[in-house]
């Protein structure tokens, strides 16, 4: 298994249109991806920096994974980091062959069109993982 890049950094966020424009003012960023993700219960941009992005998410719904995970921690801030590799499946097989705890046992679809797996926080010292294959990268 080898780890290709840093995809994107996500972050949980209560209103992505004030996300956005926090990151427009701050820091120059534009959006370069939206996404509405009902099954994920999830609202997304993603702002290019270099190669990699900064993915916000804002919850459709309270009992979305990003709104359980804001209620949990007190509120908005680092949600997990995605970490781009060429074949999520192969990647989630040997890190099950380590017996590593995944929140995927299987690659599922992702935003723009990637495939992703998650690997479970308490396997990743307290960090939410997700692998994701690109296919415009391949």
């Amino acid at each position: 298994m080898h780890l290709q890049r840093i995809d994107h950094v996500g972050y949980a966020v209560e209103d992505l249109e004030a996300a956005i424009a926090y990151h427009a003012d701050l820091y120059g960023m534009s959006v370069v991806h939206r996404e509405t993700s009902v099954p994920e219960g999830v609202r997304e941009a993603l702002l290019a920096v270099g190669e990699s992005y900064i993915q916000l998410l804002e919850p459709l719904t309270d009992a979305s994974p990003v709104a359980r995970f804001m209620r949990r921690n007190g509120g908005p801030g680092g949600h997990h980091v995605g970490y781009g590799v060429a074949d999520v499946a192969a990647t989630l097989d040997d890190l099950k062959r380590k017996d590593v705890r995944v929140v995927d046992d299987h690659p599922r679809p992702g935003s723009r069109g990637c495939t992703i797996a998650f690997v479970h926080p308490k396997a990743a010292m307290g960090v939410l993982i997700e692998l994701v294959e690109d296919p415009s990268l391949s």
